[in-house]
């Protein structure tokens, strides 16, 4: 598989030195993810494209660091393919048109067939596309090498869920893991079980913060994140909302008018 590393020029708090685009090169030239539509990213995938057509895009999700250069893409190559998991009210937000996939699916990108893994919890729509013969996995936002994955909780991320994606991947037992953001994954058993006993110690502190009386979701994040960069504190308050959600469905808190105590 004839794989090139397309960087997304999108540098930022959150997308960190930016996306990850990968092109698969061969007879149906396919790009996974779209980046942002910066013109530096149009012309480094032209140039690695040459001569040859870009002939679709698969997109893990609809955050907009994935999903917004589409526009410029289709711009471009106006014969391009979209494929992606629905999440119609994101979707919607682009003005081209979808090819609608689901789990278990596969999709030909350059000379090889990639299987469709529905991995939602980062976002209801994720998708990792799964080359089974050389056991590639591109895994969008699932997994980052050396950090964490946000989980917005009020916008479509569900942490039960994840960790149940997660899981999928494990049994998948993959050779090679290509996130959106970062290095290639080189031990994703490791860093999967990293991120298990992250969300563990986190569960802990936000119930020991909920013993000691606070009660509003700023208030645990002021108790477990005291240090934290105020650029950084939404994505904080979000993934503290996924495990007050995840535990909330479990019965071990309830939630009145944005108040959160133990049961």
């Amino acid at each position: 598989m004839n794989i090139t590393l397309i960087p997304g020029f999108n540098p930022g708090p959150y997308t960190g030195t930016g996306n990850n685009t990968y092109l698969i090169l061969g007879r149906q030239p396919t790009l996974i993810d779209a980046a942002t539509g910066k013109l530096a990213h149009l012309e480094a995938l032209a140039d690695a494209l040459g001569t040859f057509p870009l002939a679709r895009v698969l997109v893990t999700h609809a955050h907009s660091d994935h999903v917004a250069g589409c526009v410029s893409l289709a711009q471009r190559w106006p014969d391009l393919e979209f494929v992606k998991i629905p999440w119609t009210e994101q979707d919607k937000k682009y003005d081209v048109i979808w090819r609608q996939i689901e789990e278990g699916d596969v999709v030909v990108a350059g000379d090889v067939q990639l299987r469709v893994i529905h991995t939602p919890g980062h976002a209801p729509d994720h998708a990792c596309f799964f080359e089974e013969i050389g056991r590639t996995l591109f895994c969008g936002d699932l997994i980052v090498q050396g950090g964490t994955v946000v989980i917005p909780g009020s916008r479509g991320g569900n942490l039960a869920a994840y960790l149940a994606s997660l899981r999928l991947v494990l049994d998948l037992k993959p050779a090679r893991v290509l996130p959106a953001h970062g290095p290639e994954i080189r031990d994703p058993v490791a860093q999967i079980q990293y991120y298990f006993d992250h969300r563990r110690r986190r569960e802990d502190q936000i119930m020991s913060a909920l013993q000691e009386g606070c009660t509003t979701r700023t208030e645990i994040v002021d108790r477990i994140y005291p240090l934290l960069l105020k650029t950084l504190r939404d994505a904080a308050s979000e993934s503290v909302l996924a495990h007050l959600i995840k535990l909330k469905d479990e019965d071990r808190v309830r939630e009145n008018d944005r108040q959160w105590t133990l049961v």
